[in-house]
């Protein structure tokens, strides 16, 4: 499936999701659109295993994605978001020291998934935090402690979601291997997958350190971090126009 195809598809659980008020047909849905991601990535993953060597074969690139300026507040924890969607999607990342940044390294569809789907996750992360801070459940902890343990907290669970999904696809595509019924050898196409991005990243990272930015240095609030995983087992892929706009940062 072509990257504009897997885009169109996951824009049509995106409308699918919306209209549905059901938090279990919400997570069915977020957990379809990586399953299709996954499913993607393996299907060009094995054709690149067949492509020989005097065609044009596609390679790992880097892609730098933009979070947002400079003094905005909040930066680290959209990182932090972008870091545990790309984690589920077989991208590597490095991070500007100032958060303004990410640099992504992998295949074009598999990054164009982690753009879309954090598209979507940053709106609805930072909506469900404003609502959190406005309803006052945060108090006496500072609002800008909570924002950011919720944030994180959101972040981490949304990793989680995604990264289940992803095993799930890939433990399918493995049996279905094993079956006779798809490409054989499913299993080392995706281990030689990993180890071509490895190669790809050490090769090409200029990076002189380890991000550590997904830490909440403002304080702790056990409330917020509660709130925030409840939102991020809530949420949605919602609004298809934001797909549309997935390379857009959040203004």
């Amino acid at each position: 499936m072509s990257s504009e195809k897997m885009l169109a598809r996951i824009g049509g659980l995106l409308r699918q999701a919306e209209s549905t008020t059901n938090p279990h047909e919400a997570q069915a849905f977020m957990e379809a659109a990586q399953r299709l991601a996954t499913a993607t990535s393996i299907d060009l993953a094995v054709a690149r295993s067949h492509t020989s060597r005097r065609e044009q074969r596609v390679t790992p690139t880097q892609r730098v994605i933009a979070i947002g300026e400079i003094g905005k507040k909040g930066l680290r924890t959209y990182v932090h978001l972008f870091v545990s969607i790309a984690a589920a999607n077989d991208v590597q990342c490095d991070v500007a020291h100032n958060s303004t940044q990410v640099f992504a390294y992998g295949f074009g569809t598999d990054i164009d998934a982690c753009e879309a789907l954090y598209s979507s996750l940053l709106v609805q992360m930072v909506r469900a935090s404003d609502a959190f801070i406005k309803s006052g459940a945060h108090r006496p902890v500072a609002g800008v402690t909570a924002r950011l343990n919720f944030q994180l907290a959101f972040a981490a669970r949304i990793g989680e979601r995604l990264a289940t999904a992803k095993k799930a696809a890939e433990a399918d595509a493995v049996r279905a291997d094993q079956a006779g019924t798809e490409h054989a050898g499913t299993a080392l196409v995706l281990r030689d997958k990993q180890l071509e991005l490895s190669d790809f990243y050490r090769q090409t990272s200029q990076a002189r350190g380890t991000w550590r930015g997904s830490k909440a240095t403002a304080g702790h609030s056990s409330t917020a971090r509660r709130a925030g995983d409840r939102a991020g087992r809530a949420a949605r892929l919602g609004h298809a126009p934001e797909l549309a706009a997935a390379t857009k940062q959040l203004e």
